[in-house]
């Protein structure tokens, strides 16, 4: 006869095992080995998985969901390090700054959330906005709303007039004088008031505009724009609270005083030099290259009217050099973020992604293994995502062929998993 505290074991061993998703995976890519293996059982209990099996097994004594992958290639959720959730690409962008409300911009951000996480997108890295992203994060993980898990930015920092300044392009009776509250820097002590600022926020990292950029209002998109003390400042303080500081930038002169200053990551850097990507790979910093976003504007620049005119010939100059730099980078040794600028295109199409680094000369396994181990090594997450092994969390997704033999797979996942829930099947 069975004692009081057996029972009680037995009723909670039983009722955690109820819990339990077996995953019947035909391919499952490890991405640690960058190795395809075959006829896999993924075990998940609550959020995380507990087990990666050989074969298709199933428990024989206890109750259990089986989920039929055996014709897919599963793979860990996907990580983007570089997307924009509160607003996407349209041509009346430029006049919803002055018509758009903060429950405006959140009910837009909630759609963009979802479509992100259905694309298999179950990690980003949201870099800058007008702070409803702090709030969208703090959403999706109390369960309000469906999305991927976002490390946040909050407000990009900026200097007045560059690429992340607010009022650019407002009339002057607007533009008033912004400050570090607003994410505008001029000075050392403006720059460490900033950070403290976006911590305050409730940020979990900083990203400046090191140069000018190609969709801000404003004439130059490739001018260094922060001093090296500045960015210094910002990096110095950003590491007293945690922060990494990730870096826009086209032009090759503030490239090298971000990296100097102390960034992580070089967004876009499309006019960097041979010398230059010696001093990421020195430095150890990582690139993200967003060629998706790079084609997006050069292809809509033709479009009389998509964007202010004073954009246009910024956008047909940079947007078409982004995808050759990434083909020297790579084959140079620099470190490979996976990003892609969304909103800046339509969310939901960050998979096109995989097919332009592959064109450019990155194997897909690698451009993979940039969006998952990589970033999840970035985001110091290495030990909970970017890998389906068990204790990590259930970020799991998976795509009807090999990528590795058709990367333009990438584009339609079709069964998405996060923290053990299933989104999509």
């Amino acid at each position: 006869m069975k004692t009081l505290l057996q029972l009680i074991v037995l009723l909670v061993s039983t009722t955690l095992a109820a819990q339990q998703t077996y995953l019947h995976c035909g391919k499952l890519i490890d991405t640690k080995s960058g190795k395809v293996l075959t006829q896999k059982t993924i075990v998940v209990s609550g959020n995380k998985i507990i087990a990666v099996n050989d074969g298709y097994t199933i428990p024989t004594h206890i109750e259990y969901n089986v989920v039929d992958l055996t014709s897919k290639t599963v793979m860990p959720g996907l990580i983007d390090m570089h997307v924009h959730i509160e607003h996407e690409t349209n041509p009346k962008k430029y006049l919803q700054a002055y018509t758009q409300n903060a429950a405006d911009i959140a009910f837009g951000s909630v759609k963009y959330a979802e479509i992100t996480l259905l694309n298999g997108f179950t990690t980003v890295r949201d870099l800058g906005g007008s702070g409803v992203n702090v709030s969208l994060r703090n959403a999706i993980n109390t369960g309000k709303v469906d999305g991927p898990r976002i490390f946040t930015a909050e407000k990009a920092l900026a200097t007045t007039g560059g690429h992340a300044d607010p009022t650019n392009g407002a009339k002057r009776s607007l533009m008033g004088d912004p400050g570090p509250k607003e994410g505008v820097v001029n000075g050392v002590e403006d720059a460490k008031k900033a950070v403290r600022q976006r911590y305050k926020n409730g940020a979990d990292l900083i990203k400046i505009t090191a140069t000018g950029g190609v969709l801000s209002v404003a004439k130059n998109g490739q001018n260094p724009q922060f001093t090296i003390e500045e960015i210094k400042a910002i990096c110095e303080t950003a590491k007293d609270y945690g922060f990494h500081v990730a870096a826009h930038a086209h032009g090759d002169n503030g490239i090298q005083r971000a990296i100097l200053g102390g960034v992580k990551t070089i967004e876009h850097g499309t006019l960097m030099s041979a010398e230059t990507m010696d001093l990421m790979k020195k430095y150890d910093v990582y690139l993200v290259p967003t060629i998706s976003a790079g084609k997006f504007v050069s292809d809509k620049a033709k479009i009389e009217g998509y964007y202010p005119d004073i954009i246009v010939p910024k956008a047909l100059d940079i947007g078409p050099k982004i995808q050759d730099m990434f083909s020297r980078a790579y084959k140079a040794g620099v470190g490979i973020a996976f990003g892609t600028d969304a909103a800046v295109f339509y969310h939901g199409d960050n998979g096109k992604e995989f097919g332009y680094m592959v064109e450019a000369g990155m194997p897909a396994m690698e451009a993979i293994q940039s969006a998952t181990i990589t970033n999840a090594m970035l985001l110091k997450m290495q030990n909970q995502l970017g890998q389906i092994k068990a204790g990590y969390l259930a970020d799991i997704i998976a795509v009807d062929r090999d990528p590795n033999l058709d990367v333009s797979v990438m584009q339609n996942v079709t069964f998405v998993m996060k923290d053990g829930k299933i989104y999509k099947q």
